[in-house]
């Protein structure tokens, strides 16, 4: 995880990077049943991922990616993220219509791709968008979703909640705290359930 920026503490950043925890979570459980050829359960899963992921990336790419990509110099790398979010669409596809033994390779382009986001993109807009920035990205972004669990407190999917909040660490405007990024309570702990 990215601790020396303090990004986690922008708002809508802390948000993607929880999700990211959420899918790779998920993920965890449908490559599990993938490998005991639980067929049921490998479709069930899959599709607990594509609720996730697809809100998820549009939320990005709709919003910080948007403001991002004005910026000629993440243009590229913008484009090169909205392709592997194409890509993890198409290979979740595959999962979910019966090629189990892509299922893995998910998992790996996932990680990856999140790594890109969670230790580059990230950071990289923590030092480069301004407080009138951080407002374009809170108004363009869809609102985050909350989570549905079964009664054993398993994520089922997630449903449109009342709101992200608006938080503007870049903003003299706004009230904040100005300690030490260091110094930030980290809310979303990466404690990814691991396959």
């Amino acid at each position: 995880m990215c601790s020396y920026c303090g990004c986690q503490s922008i708002t809508v950043v802390g948000r993607f990077m929880a999700e990211h925890d959420e899918i790779i979570n998920a993920t965890g459980q449908m490559v599990r049943a993938a490998s005991s050829g639980d067929a049921e359960t490998v479709r069930a899963t899959a599709q607990v991922v594509a609720r996730l992921l697809h809100p998820h990336t549009h939320a990005e790419e709709v919003g910080l990616f948007a403001v991002m990509r004005e910026q000629e110099e993440f243009t590229d790398h913008i484009d090169v993220l909205c392709g592997e979010h194409t890509s993890l669409d198409e290979l979740l596809e595959l999962v979910a219509n019966g090629d189990f033994a892509r299922a893995p390779e998910f998992e790996l382009a996932l990680r990856n791709h999140i790594d890109k986001e969670d230790n580059g993109l990230f950071p990289a807009a923590a030092m480069s968008l301004d407080g009138t920035d951080w407002e374009r990205v809170d108004e363009t972004t869809p609102e985050a979703q909350e989570a549905i669990t079964d009664g054993r407190g398993h994520l089922l999917s997630r449903e449109a909640g009342p709101g992200h909040g608006h938080a503007h660490p870049h903003d003299p405007a706004h009230d904040h705290d100005h300690s030490h990024p260091h110094e930030h309570d980290h809310s979303h702990p990466h404690d990814h359930d691991h396959p």
